[in-house]
């Protein structure tokens, strides 16, 4: 039994050949199209995992002919055509996108990291049929099929299926083993990357406060875009500290890094336009934040928390 997505199984009754079930095959998790296939079932519209039985057998579809210009030659997210992806199979035939919750999660990580979803279906032990059939359409993914993916992202199964959002990180339990170590400057440089969400530390009139910023890393100095009247805008003029760090809930590890530095305002506008140019993202809070500060590293530490090999 081989099948492709978008054919149909087709369950039918042994004594009188009517069929009594019958679904549109939306995953598969063998590049042969052998068995099991994620089916969607035309009676309740749900998806399951089905190993066909002998009372069941693939109702081939008409695929899309190599050549033709429509709408759906647009860019998909992962490099090529959305043509080119049904005519390879990776997509159901006319059945628009509706990605689920973690769907969306799973295709915005993957797209922030670069990946395309080869690459990540390769780390995650799955077909790209599958990865785009799970980024595409409410999929409910087994839990091995999210702890693969989570591996090849980097992140934890809790952040994928959304949990935790609302509460504060590091109420797992500590590893059995946990191994703290030294980061050296070149980690934590690596770690930090080019742009994320970051706290800078400020004193204020009203006492010592951290707030969270969205920061870029360019030319080596950590800048934020705040508003003059802003909390964030109480660093300017003073030594401070920057913290950025990421939490794997789910395996109870993590690293921080720590970046210590002179805040200044940034005026020249020159160097205004060159920041704004080759910013990442906008203030996630929104509204007029058009004044930059700049932090330029004095001293950088890290440490990273890790189960002992």
């Amino acid at each position: 039994m081989r099948a492709q997505l978008g054919d149909q199984l087709v369950v039918e009754s042994h004594a009188t050949g009517v069929t009594k079930r019958d679904g549109e095959i939306v995953g598969l998790h063998h590049a042969d199209g052998s068995p099991p296939y994620d089916v969607r079932w035309s009676d309740t519209d749900e998806v399951t995992l089905v190993f066909p039985g002998p009372d069941a057998h693939i109702r081939h579809i008409e695929h899309r002919r190599r050549g033709r210009t429509s709408e759906s030659s647009r860019p998909s997210t992962d490099g090529g055509s959305r043509q080119e992806d049904a005519e390879s199979g990776r997509i159901p035939p006319g059945r628009p996108s509706n990605p689920g919750d973690v769907g969306r999660r799973v295709a915005a990580e993957r797209v922030r990291q670069g990946l395309t979803r080869a690459e990540t279906a390769h780390r995650a032990g799955m077909t790209p049929e599958y990865l785009t059939y799970l980024e595409e359409q409410p999929a409910d993914p087994t839990m091995a099929s999210l702890i693969g993916l989570a591996d090849a992202l980097g992140t934890g199964v809790t952040a994928l299926l959304g949990g935790g959002i609302d509460l504060p990180p590091g109420q797992g339990r500590a590893l059995l083993h946990p191994q703290l170590r030294d980061l050296d400057p070149e980690e934590c440089r690596a770690l930090i990357s080019t742009h994320g969400v970051g706290r800078v530390a400020v004193s204020t009139p009203d006492g010592p406060a951290v707030v969270p910023v969205n920061y870029d890393v360019i030319d080596g100095e950590i800048a934020f875009r705040t508003a003059p009247e802003s909390t964030p805008a109480a660093a300017v003029g003073s030594q401070v500290a920057f913290e950025v760090d990421h939490v794997d809930e789910a395996m109870s590890q993590g690293w921080s890094v720590l970046v210590a530095g002179h805040a200044r305002v940034v005026t020249e506008p020159d160097t205004v336009r060159r920041l704004a140019g080759r910013a990442h993202t906008k203030p996630w809070p929104g509204g007029e934040r058009e004044m930059w500060v700049s932090i330029e590293p004095t001293r950088i530490t890290g440490r990273r928390i890790t189960s002992v090999a």
